[in-house]
């Protein structure tokens, strides 16, 4: 079962495959992170911190804790074209959490740029 995740505005910014999946995907379908320590903490590619599952959002903690550095996971399959969920109302962000930027969700692309330039 595909899970969705928002930003605080309700937007669709990422996805997990099934509930408990180990990796993370913007809506194109490109693996953008992982979940190493089993939980709702996200990091990238690289190991950097991500963000944060609350609830069914997917939010920028102001301050992480730190746990390392984790290894590489290697890289997942690629999950295949899901359905648009439809957006989601707004909810206020909690306290010292912002919303993810959109350069942590597409990291290929530079916003108002096109991949070639």
């Amino acid at each position: 079962m595909t899970v969705y995740l928002r930003d605080s505005q309700g937007t669709w910014i990422a996805f997990r495959t099934e509930a408990n999946g180990r990796y993370l995907f913007n809506p194109d379908g490109s693996w953008i992170g992982w979940f190493p320590w089993g939980d709702d903490e996200a990091v990238s590619q690289d190991g950097a911190y991500l963000g944060t599952i609350v609830g069914d959002r997917l939010l920028l903690r102001d301050a992480p804790p730190y746990r390392g550095t984790p290894s590489y996971p290697g890289a997942p399959p690629y999950p295949g074209q899901v359905s648009y969920p439809g957006a989601a109302a707004y909810e206020s962000l909690p306290v010292g959490f912002a919303d993810v930027p959109g350069s942590a969700l597409w990291p290929a692309q530079h916003w108002g740029e096109s991949v070639a330039s």
